[in-house]
């Protein structure tokens, strides 16, 4: 079952993650570092300042992009200091939004079997693309401290984008710019509801892996009517190397 298109989400199936934003030793961190550049905030004003922020971003970009629309969290983080009226440029934006992700993440690493699976599919004259439901500028960096970055043929991000999985137009952006083949790809996720949602809506195969951040009630199949081409129900990566080359690594 070959193919030479191998389009991937991230959390969940490439790499496991774990962050809270609710704790308050996050947003106490955070009014430090707002307020050491001229926006000064009590924490729990911050922390509610910026989901008020984020419902208003995405009440607005939902009119205009539907359902399955995604902000762009720079604007939040931004809007915070401008709030305050404190003019900064986008490189501090950036450094705010990477230490507010650090500072709320608690768990990252790759799943076992992945980067030997990602070198297989170039040794086999495949190409790796993502297509991940997240921040841009939370996951670049994510991926490179991972060493994933570098094994990745193409990157779409939601938030770069507007919107994400399931809306087709998504995954069917992807498929235009690197002008892939829908019978040479396959999709590869462990979310029915968004993963194998989009792969069973543009037409392409897919495969499912339930992974320890699968929804447990999302293992079966026929409760959500998205079931993939393939099935991993162990959260064994090396199984979808044996179904994709029908070896084993």
């Amino acid at each position: 079952m070959k193919k030479r298109n191998y389009i991937f989400d991230l959390y969940g199936t490439l790499c496991d993650i774990h962050t809270d934003e609710s704790k308050a030793s996050l947003w106490k961190k955070m009014a430090e570092l707002y307020g050491s550049y001229g926006a000064v905030y009590d924490w729990r004003e911050l922390k509610q300042s910026y989901k008020n922020l984020c419902r208003e971003e995405s009440f607005l970009l939902e009119k205009e992009m539907g359902k399955y629309s995604e902000i762009e969290l720079r604007k939040v983080f931004f809007k915070l200091f401008e709030t305050k009226g404190v003019v900064v440029d986008d490189s501090l934006v950036d450094f705010i939004a990477v230490t507010f992700r650090v500072l709320s993440r608690s768990l990252l690493y790759v799943y076992d079997g992945i980067v030997e699976l990602l070198d297989e599919i170039h040794r086999q004259g495949g190409k790796n693309y993502l297509l991940s439901n997240a921040q841009n500028v939370f996951t670049i960096p994510e991926l490179k401290v991972l060493y994933l970055y570098d094994k990745l043929d193409g990157i779409y991000i939601s938030s770069d984008k507007r919107m994400k999985k399931p809306d087709p137009r998504f995954l069917e952006a992807l498929l235009k710019e690197y002008d892939l083949k829908r019978e040479e790809s396959i999709i590869i996720g462990n979310d029915r509801t968004t993963d194998i949602a989009i792969a069973n809506a543009c037409g392409i195969e897919s495969i499912y892996i339930h992974s320890n951040n699968s929804y447990p009630n999302l293992k079966n199949a026929a409760s959500q009517n998205q079931e993939a081409t393939y099935e991993v129900l162990d959260g064994d990566i090396y199984k979808v190397n044996e179904i994709l080359f029908k070896e084993k690594l």
